[in-house]
């Protein structure tokens, strides 16, 4: 019965080593919240817009004179047409780990030694280490990211494609948010707020991410490609860099998974969040 004991005991701890190994040898502070999500492979559909005419005739309880006309709804059809599209498959086909929350400025200060962000403490009126960063541009992430991974000698962190962020931030989901839920999920239209908002304090996605949509607009790897949309294949080289998601003072057109912005911006509103994989 000892030895079965001291048997049972041995296992529990070789379970709990690796975890216990990442604690001793993780080089980033442990009161920062650096935590990822795992993201399942799968296939999702990207740049789809599909827009519908009310059928003629036109039997809304509404004035006469505010009714459609045969040819208002031609029109209506003939615009709709032009402007839909049908969008392309991206398979996605390893898993990986992405941020649950935007990079704070408290991780950024313990990392670089300095905080670049315009809604700092002082504009914050308090503490703003749970708050984004902003006002960083894409070759100030990549100073950062070489900084951490020099770090950490576990893991290793970079930005997300952007078909990993869109994959993340759509979790599941086909088609545009609603309004009442980009609400719930999105510091969205917040001009006359001020400041950016602590990270977490929205409702998550599905898949447990916070703010993927509004706050800051978040850097990732690819190109900019000159459109609105993203193509199948990104572009391999290019003058600036996308951004994804909206910001503060986005509304509900532009704080959407559907559209990319090129960076760098406004600045002010700009930041990012991590992928993480193991060394």
């Amino acid at each position: 019965m000892k030895n079965f004991v001291q048997f049972l005991f041995f296992i529990g701890y070789m379970a709990s080593w690796p975890l216990y190994s990442q604690q001793v040898n993780h080089g980033i502070p442990n009161n920062l919240r650096m935590e990822f999500q795992k993201i399942e492979p799968g296939k999702f559909l990207v740049g789809k817009i599909e827009i519908e005419c009310p059928s003629y005739p036109d039997k809304r309880d509404v004035p006469e004179k505010e009714k459609w006309t045969e040819e208002d709804f031609r029109r209506c059809k003939e615009m709709a047409e032009k402007d839909s599209r049908p969008g392309f498959w991206v398979n996605i086909a390893e898993p990986y780990y992405i941020g649950k929350y935007e990079v704070t400025q408290g991780l950024w200060k313990a990392v670089m030694g300095s905080n670049p962000s315009i809604f700092d403490a002082d504009k914050v009126g308090g503490n703003a280490d749970l708050f984004p960063v902003d006002n960083v541009t894409w070759q100030m992430v990549q100073e950062f990211l070489t900084k951490l991974n020099e770090m950490d000698s576990i893991y290793q962190y970079r930005l997300p494609t952007e078909f990993e962020w869109e994959y993340a931030a759509r979790a599941g989901n086909d088609s545009l948010l609603s309004w009442s839920e980009t609400r719930e999920q999105a510091w969205i239209q917040q001009t006359n707020k001020g400041t950016t908002k602590p990270i977490g304090t929205k409702k998550p996605n599905p898949w447990g991410l916070y703010d993927m949509l509004g706050n800051v607009w978040e850097w990732v790897e690819d190109y900019y490609n000159n459109d609105i949309f993203a193509y199948p294949s990104p572009p391999e080289k290019g003058e600036v860099h996308v951004l994804k998601g909206g910001s503060i003072t986005s509304d509900v057109t532009n704080a959407t998974y559907l559209f990319h912005g090129a960076g760098p911006g406004n600045g002010y509103d700009v930041g990012f969040r991590l992928v993480r994989e193991s060394r």
